[in-house]
């Protein structure tokens, strides 16, 4: 495996971090979010369907060197994050960081059909369940918590 995708399949390194290896991973997306200009829709939608689409190839690499979703492969958090975040007003830090619980907290608990997804084989099971978890999370998110408490 090279260096580009050691480093982009562990969410930047993250995946290395002995213990809460996907929490690290969403933290690294979360401080991503905060550079001016990337939490636009027009930057982030591009950001999320490249590193989905290289998340499943990663994901396939990953397993084959660690086995079966290993923590070391933290570019699903990473794509998970963003997904969150999507459409969240600009730098409204209480709903940022709301978001990043519900995100942990759904990623976590896995509601169907997240865990189902996870199921799937190699790269697209590592992506998938993310992926849905954090449409989850942008749902509630701007559905709820930006509608009716912020």
């Amino acid at each position: 495996m090279n260096i580009i995708n050691k480093a982009f399949g562990s969410g930047f390194f993250t995946g290395y971090i002995p213990f809460a290896s996907g929490t690290f991973g969403s933290l690294a997306a979360f401080i991503l979010y905060f550079i001016p200009g990337f939490e636009k829709p027009v930057v982030l939608i591009p950001a999320i369907l490249l590193f989905s689409i290289y998340g499943i190839y990663l994901g396939n690499i990953f397993e084959k060197t660690y086995g079966h979703d290993p923590a070391e492969c933290t570019v699903d958090e990473v794509v998970g994050s963003w997904i969150s975040l999507l459409f969240v007003p600009k730098f409204n830090i209480p709903v940022i960081i709301i978001t990043f619980f519900l995100w942990r907290a759904i990623d976590i608990v896995k509601p169907f059909p997240v865990k189902q997804a996870e199921k799937l084989p190699g790269g697209l099971g590592i992506m998938l369940d993310d992926i849905l978890g954090g449409i989850y999370t942008c749902l509630i998110i701007n559905l709820v918590v930006v509608r009716f408490i912020f």
